[in-house]
């Protein structure tokens, strides 16, 4: 009976070791492989997305966009997207910081902002360097050479996706009517943080003050700073008619804003939700152009309608004295950079060509 039993437990533990033995051998079989690419597929990818402008304006409008298409390609068991529109993340420097460092995602920043982390990426902020023909810039902004731009943000870790347009940057000052460079003269006047702003405006006899986007309405309520630049949503948006009684439309910059996300997490993720977040970019930067093209004139007479408030629209006479100021900006902002003196001459010939 002894010998009986040692019997089965031999038998017993025979079985046992082939049945791990074929478990193994499974394990290192094409199936295996096939078991853990469809894992990897169905991982659950979380994507925070941060952006600055308020709820329901054409930013968010397009970045609601692009978080749905983006579920829409990929599916709700495969990826979340987090969105914080109105500045949640913090300000407009340190959103673009946590994108550097992939505490965000995916953020829209205006190319200010993102200029002190790649100088480069100031090109597109040269005063007058874009026409005022929106349709030509999204021409040339969207093609190989807004392509080529994008690409130098990989220098500060950033993969840049696209351009989105906030339309033309106006002058606006407390008092003062602006019709020549020489009105700048000895005003005080509140820029986004960049060197290429500060030039822009000492270049023209002004004090350009770098202050924050949420500390712009009380600075000029409280006379910091004597005048601003920023597109007519902003300034309607952030009730700035109140603060500030000449409006002038100068065409003299775009508030251009990069979606961008942070370069590693990006090249991290798998091929398709790659190609996934490339197409809900594109389709949510043309929501936006779209919401945006159709509140700009209601925007515009808001200002216009507003008590105490004188909007006007420089001359062509005025905007060509603006345009041959600016030179002196150009060569001191691209000396030392052979790509960016290239690129500017490039970028202007685009245009021309159009």
């Amino acid at each position: 009976e002894r010998e009986t039993l040692k019997k089965r437990r031999l038998a017993a533990l025979f079985a046992s070791t082939l049945l791990i033995a074929a478990v193994a051998l499974t394990g290192c079989g094409g199936n295996d492989t096939q078991q853990q690419a469809s894992t990897e597929n169905t991982d659950k990818i979380n994507i925070v997305f941060s952006h600055n402008q308020p709820v329901g304006s054409p930013e968010d409008i397009g970045a609601e966009a692009m978080k749905a298409k983006l579920v829409e390609l990929l599916g709700e068991d495969r990826v979340n997207v987090e969105l914080y529109p109105n500045s949640q993340k913090g300000s407009l420097r340190e959103q673009a910081e946590a994108t550097q460092l992939g505490d965000i995602n995916i953020t829209m920043q205006p190319v200010s902002t993102i200029t002190p982390f790649v100088d480069d990426i100031k090109v597109i902020d040269f005063p007058y360097i874009l026409p005022a023909d929106r349709e030509q810039i999204f021409e040339v902004l969207d093609g190989e050479l807004g392509n080529e731009a994008l690409a130098r943000l990989e220098q500060g870790g950033f993969k840049g996706l696209g351009f989105w347009f906030e339309g033309y940057k106006l002058f606006t000052t407390k008092d003062k009517e602006i019709h020549s460079p020489a009105d700048f003269q000895g005003m005080k006047i509140r820029v986004m943080e960049s060197p290429l702003l500060v030039a822009q405006y000492e270049n023209w006899g002004a004090t350009a003050t770098a202050i924050p986007y949420n500390e712009l309405y009380s600075s000029l309520d409280q006379g910091t700073v004597d005048g601003q630049e920023n597109p007519i949503q902003s300034i309607v948006l952030n009730n700035l008619q109140e603060v500030q009684g000449e409006i002038i439309q100068s065409y003299h910059g775009t508030m251009t804003y990069i979606l961008m996300t942070n370069l590693e997490w990006f090249n991290g993720l798998p091929e398709d939700v790659q190609n996934a977040i490339v197409e809900a970019e594109k389709y949510g930067r043309e929501e936006s152009r779209k919401a945006y093209a159709e509140k700009e004139s209601e925007y515009i007479e808001t200002v216009k309608n507003a008590e105490g408030v004188h909007y006007y629209e420089l001359t062509p006479e005025e905007i060509e004295v603006f345009q041959e100021s600016v030179q002196p900006v150009y060569e001191s902002q691209t000396a030392g950079s052979e790509w960016q003196a290239d690129y500017v001459k490039r970028l202007q010939d685009a245009f021309a060509a159009l």
